[in-house]
């Protein structure tokens, strides 16, 4: 009850101290009002005279308003000058991919002596029956970039000692240069030692062939695998390969491996059979059959026509197929595929037929003398001496990525 009196009786004197508030506090504000809008005079006492703007470039002091300079007007850049034109050449200019065509050739008289010592003007070139004009021309020693392929399955003694006795003759006949790796195969590729340059290691890959697994000889399969892993390597390529020459159980056949052959380029490919001896001992004592390992009966017609195969694939490629008849023959052999290797003559050519349209092109090569005629050639006692000629029999037009 006393407290609601209290607050009752304060009432009047709560309003009176709010308006009395109010008009204090407009009188103030309207004061100040007034002397913002009042025109300043200059050399009043206690008012400071007005500070120009900073100049344009930066503040005039740490605090100031930072000024932009302005932009100068520069003058506009001289036109380019035009190229000056050369008299008799066009306006324009036309980038064209033209193929370049490289073939080896090897020349080797009848008994496989290399003949040395040609000329470019000597060589003729046609691409199916075009004649061509060799840009480049060449013929040096240099070092080699071969795989051995060797057969190594379950089907003869014979045989294997064969092939382990050819390998060794060709690791023999290496130089300190040369690249070499080592691939077996039966019923399929493995690779014994990748590319090395040395000769141990070589050795060390064939020591590996001592107890062979399969009975199957898959060639094609083996040979395609081996030249599709040298798709990515540069330069000029050999597959030496040691077979026998029968496939038993390829995934591929005859007209796919001859096509993968075909689109090849850059690598000559030299088969040594090792079933020739086999086959001309049947040829001569009456031989019915041979089982080519376990149960799989081979006569002497299908290594006729394995060897038949692999002296296509020499023919297709540049190479040359060999035949040893008896062991003492192959370090001969290796020491004439390292020389064949080592000795060719290099051609290459910008085709007349630019395109690259994935057809296979036939070529030839011929050699002639200074007035177009076959050429002759002649020992030191002056006798005409037969010759041969060895390149590849063709290239696929195609695009390849180096």
């Amino acid at each position: 009850m006393f407290s609601t009196a209290y607050q009752h009786n304060l009432h009047p004197f709560r309003r009176y101290i709010s308006f009395a508030l109010l008009g204090i506090t407009l009188v103030t504000s309207a004061g100040l009002l007034a002397q913002d809008q009042a025109p300043a005079q200059p050399g009043t006492p206690g008012q400071q005279k007005q500070e120009p703007p900073p100049a344009a470039g930066g503040p005039q002091s740490d605090t100031g308003p930072y000024a932009i300079p302005k932009k100068k007007e520069e003058p506009p850049l001289p036109p380019p000058e035009k190229p000056k034109k050369v008299e008799g050449m066009p306006d324009y200019s036309i980038k064209v991919d033209v193929p370049l065509v490289n073939v080896d050739v090897l020349v080797t008289t009848k008994n496989g002596q290399f003949v040395p010592g040609l000329k470019q003007g000597n060589f003729r070139v046609s691409e199916d029956g075009a004649a061509q004009t060799i840009t480049n021309f060449n013929q040096s020693e240099a070092p080699i970039t071969a795989v051995l392929l060797v057969e190594f399955a379950s089907t003869n003694y014979y045989f294997m000692r064969d092939a382990l006795n050819a390998g060794y003759a060709f690791a023999n006949s290496l130089k300190k240069d040369d690249w070499v790796a080592v691939v077996s195969y039966d019923m399929k590729p493995y690779i014994l030692v990748d590319f090395t340059q040395d000769k141990r290691a070589v050795y060390g890959g064939l020591n590996q062939l001592r107890i062979p697994g399969f009975t199957e000889t898959n060639l094609f399969d083996a040979l395609y695998d081996t030249l599709d892993r040298l798709d990515g390597i540069q330069g000029r390529k050999y597959v030496v390969v040691i077979t026998t020459g029968v496939d038993t159980f390829s995934k591929l056949n005859l007209d796919q491996i001859m096509k993968k052959i075909k689109s090849t380029r850059d690598v000559t490919i030299f088969p040594v059979s090792i079933g020739w001896a086999l086959r001309n001992y049947c040829e001569t004592h009456g031989c019915t059959g041979y089982s080519h390992g376990v149960g799989i009966p081979i006569t002497n017609m299908d290594y006729l026509q394995a060897d038949n195969q692999l002296n296509a694939f020499a023919r297709m490629t540049g190479g040359r197929f060999y035949q040893p008849r008896f062991q003492g023959e192959l370090p001969e052999i290796f020491r004439d595929i390292g020389s064949d290797i080592r000795n060719q003559y290099s051609i290459a050519y910008h085709p007349t037929n630019p395109k690259l349209d994935g057809t296979y092109r036939k070529l030839k090569v011929e050699l002639v003398g200074p007035d177009g005629s076959p050429l002759k050639i002649r020992d030191q006692k002056g006798k005409d001496v037969k010759y041969q000629i060895m390149a590849r029999e063709g290239y696929t037009a195609k695009h390849t990525v180096e």
